[in-house]
């Protein structure tokens, strides 16, 4: 078998896009408008379902990499990196687990489920930096973003360095 099964191709780049665009909506729309702004209640309800579906498609990904046959582990050419390589996957998948629990445990302190979707009326909180789990939420998305930085440079070296076409296991395609 050459290739993964195509639910887990899809799940991995589907899970690729949305983490990507979590991250960056986080960084870059969330973090900078103010929790005064009237917006932020429909931008952070946005996130939520977005951090609620990654969390849900991660976990239906982490099972079926236990049930699914995979093709054999890539050689990186470096005894101590193929060692590494599985346990940074599920380092990937324990980073993005953690990332969704830390903002679930974020939205319940700051009492989002009854402002975001339940219409409570109350305003949100001045900021989110007084709720140690949000220090966590911020933390583990700079652990990410360097995570998926060296997925990416991994999967660079393979397909660019090394030429060994571990790009293709990835993607669509017979699985001979």
């Amino acid at each position: 078998m050459k290739r993964y099964h195509p639910i887990m191709v899809t799940l991995h780049w589907l899970l690729a896009l949305m983490v990507i665009g979590a991250l960056g909506f986080g960084l870059f729309v969330l973090h900078e408008t103010p929790n005064s702004d009237p917006e932020k209640l429909v931008l952070l309800k946005m996130h939520m379902i977005a951090g609620l579906s990654i969390l849900l498609l991660m976990l239906i990904r982490l099972v079926l990499r236990h049930t699914t046959a995979r093709p054999p582990a890539a050689d990186t050419g470096f005894p101590l990196l193929n060692k590494i390589v599985t346990p940074m996957h599920y380092l990937l998948y324990i980073a993005v687990i953690v990332m969704a629990g830390s903002g679930m445990a974020t939205s319940k302190a700051a009492g989002l489920p009854e402002i975001v979707f339940g219409g409570s009326g109350a305003p949100l909180p001045k900021d989110f930096h007084h709720i140690a789990a949000h220090e966590v939420h911020e933390t583990m998305a700079l652990l990410l973003m360097l995570l998926i930085a060296a997925h990416i440079a991994a999967a660079l070296y393979h397909q660019f360095i090394r030429k060994d076409g571990l790009f293709s296991r990835m993607w669509f395609g017979s699985r001979d």
